[in-house]
């Protein structure tokens, strides 16, 4: 549920912002790596594969004149009828029911099929849509950006048109400024000093799986997920047991590699983002286990976390 606001006392008014801002386009333009970069922390993991993100995921930046509550989404996509593409589909349209204003990402100079279809998405909204033009960095003529600008600011009613570059920060100040100005003027919905409203295990799970998806071969992150067995805090030492769940027996020793060098490495890199994330020392043992088609079997994925997302 979304939390009430505190009343204000009698003849005050409130001068903050505040609000739910939807980060919605297709696999791979970038929204992972913008929410990371507004809030300055990460929070959700990235890799240069489509269908990284799985989960809607909350980024709260806390500014002085607004709280801007990012809701990060799965890539909209067509590929794939399997339970998994269902469920992404459906937790990145889900939030659209609840939010006050969406960013609409797009990759500059290439739109696709797939970007007409998450605008489809938004036709029937009434809340303010930011077009935001992702990866103006890559353009190595900025002649050819202008007339794209103009071609798809003509696709919808879009409040604001932003070009930008999540990776290194190019006009995202412009973009988070525009979207303070467009909340609701109400109190602000979270302690000042929260950034997520992901629980500790989600995030080291979350870890290992970006590891993963960066290091395998290009088929097989789609098929593997990491399910948090325990979470031990021992004062400044938390022990974490991982199990990284495969389809087939044949994918397990891919994960493991040879003599256990590909696991091996994957645990020793998403154990130094977990120490920095946690700001302790963390012992994380892992292992590889086979579940017959979970990726394509709904009971399966809710009890591996594939809940249908809520309101936050």
């Amino acid at each position: 549920m979304i939390p009430s606001l505190p009343a204000l006392p009698n003849g005050m008014e409130c001068k903050q912002r505040a609000g739910y801002v939807a980060l919605l386009g297709r696999p791979n333009v970038g929204k992972s790596t913008l929410l990371n970069r507004l809030i300055g922390q990460k929070i959700s993991i990235t890799a240069p594969k489509p269908q990284t993100t799985r989960h809607v995921i909350l980024g709260i930046q806390t500014l002085p004149e607004a709280q801007i509550v990012y809701v990060d989404t799965p890539g909209l996509h067509r590929q794939g009828r399997r339970a998994m593409n269902r469920y992404l589909n459906r937790a990145a349209t889900s939030v659209l029911g609840y939010v006050d204003m969406v960013v609409f990402l797009i990759e500059a100079l290439r739109w696709t099929a797939e970007d007409g279809d998450v605008l489809q998405q938004l036709t029937a909204l009434t809340v303010p849509v930011v077009l935001a033009v992702n990866k103006v960095d890559r353009i190595a003529d900025k002649r050819q950006l202008l007339p794209f600008l103009q071609e798809v600011s003509g696709k919808h009613e879009f409040v604001e048109v932003v070009p930008l570059a999540a990776i290194n920060g190019d006009n995202v100040t412009a973009l988070e400024q525009i979207i303070a100005g467009l909340l609701p003027v109400q109190a602000f919905l979270f302690p000042e000093e929260q950034i997520t409203t992901a629980s500790e295990r989600f995030l080291v799970a979350e870890l290992i799986r970006e590891k993963l998806t960066r290091w395998l071969r290009e088929e097989l992150p789609y098929a593997l997920t990491v399910e948090i067995e325990r979470f031990i805090e021992e004062g400044r030492l938390v022990r974490i047991h991982a199990v990284i769940w495969v389809e087939r027996a044949s994918q397990k020793g891919i994960v493991i590699g040879e003599k256990g060098a590909t696991l091996r490495e994957v645990g020793r890199q998403a154990r130094a983002d977990m120490e920095r994330l946690l700001d302790r020392k963390v012992f994380l043992e892992t292992w590889v286990k086979v579940r017959d088609g979970w990726s394509d079997d709904e009971s399966a994925l809710r009890s591996l976390g594939y809940a249908d997302p809520g309101k936050p």
